[in-house]
């Protein structure tokens, strides 16, 4: 590795002289900085900011790391980590992201972490759940980005689920559904519980009686899609028969249920929304072209969640609170 020495012997110059050039570069004159800088770009040299912030420097930029617990290598939350990068980068902060496969055996990725020195530090999952946080961590700058701490209080940046679905649930009714068809995510899941909760509230608010509501929740199988597919399809299948279909209103516990649905209901040669109205829940990045007619939905704020704790990072807020974020109601043409 190409260190500050190689680039001063280079330029035949002192190694302050080299430091100088890089945070202080109005302080030489031109022609010793262009021998530097040309120094510096022959050797690719690049500064060792985990180094530099060691020894106390501060000139470097500031950094916030990111442990991703299955964020970066799924489609579905990805606009989190951009939303970090990108204000970030807005507010002249760097940021470096490792990636937790497994939330048990996360020593060797939060050490690594750690090495870097960050300035605050935001965990972040894929889909909103409870975490727990090893000792290390909690006596840093910590953040949490689309889940919860099962043990501390901590600064927390959530989807509002409840509002999302409560207010998805008040547009269905204001259109004059009777009879929902409601298959949930799992009830194990922090999302399951709180959406089943929001639809049988807003139900009950139109004065209508929530046991009236043909309800299931999947059984709970982290990522197994297939699965959760088939589970889906059976309950479809039991609802669907064309001389008893007993339900005008599909209400989905996310897209990817919805896509299925899509799939069996227009096989089964019924039209959407016309016999059969959707309402999924989630936006899913890169799915939403693929629906025809297009999916009413909700939009998890992936994205209003990154920038937003990497803003409590970035400006010093020392809040240790749970804060929802708006989830939109998205009307297109399912519903």
């Amino acid at each position: 590795m190409v260190s500050l020495k190689d680039v001063a012997k280079l330029a035949s110059v002192s190694l302050m002289t080299v430091s100088r050039a890089i945070n202080d570069p109005e302080k030489l004159n031109k022609e010793t900085y262009k021998r530097v800088k040309q120094a510096i770009e022959q050797l690719n040299y690049v500064p060792d900011l985990s180094a530099r912030k060691i020894r106390g420097d501060h000139s470097s930029p500031r950094a916030i790391g990111v442990l991703a617990l299955d964020t970066a290598t799924t489609p579905f939350s990805v606009e989190l980590l951009q939303a970090i990068e990108k204000t970030a980068q807005d507010y002249d902060w760097n940021t470096f992201i490792v990636n937790l496969f497994d939330d048990k055996q996360a020593d060797h990725a939060i050490n690594t972490l750690l090495s870097y020195r960050p300035d605050g530090i935001i965990y972040t999952t894929m889909g909103l759940r409870k975490v727990s946080l090893p000792a290390k961590l909690l006596r840093k700058n910590v953040v949490l980005a689309n889940c919860l701490s099962e043990t501390e209080t901590l600064a927390c940046y959530v989807p509002d689920d409840y509002m999302g679905q409560y207010k998805a649930m008040q547009h269905v009714i204001q259109k004059g559904y009777q009879h929902p068809l409601c298959i949930y995510l799992s009830d194990e899941t922090v999302a399951g519980k709180v959406r089943r909760q929001a639809v049988e509230k807003a139900w009950s608010d139109s004065g209508k009686n929530p046991a009236t509501l043909l309800s299931y929740h999947l059984p709970h199988l982290p990522h197994n899609i297939d699965q959760e597919y088939l589970v889906s399809l059976e309950i479809l299948k039991k609802h669907c028969d064309a001389a008893k279909q007993d339900f005008d209103v599909l209400i989905c516990g996310n897209d990817r249920i919805a896509f299925l649905a899509y799939q069996y209901l227009l096989s089964c040669g019924m039209r959407i929304p016309q016999d059969v109205a959707v309402l999924g829940y989630d936006n899913m990045v890169g799915t939403g072209d693929l629906f025809y007619p297009p999916l009413t939905t909700v939009q998890l704020p992936h994205y209003e969640l990154g920038r937003q704790a990497a803003l409590h990072i970035i400006t010093g807020c020392t809040d240790k609170q749970i804060t929802y974020v708006e989830s939109p109601y998205l009307e297109r043409k399912s519903l």
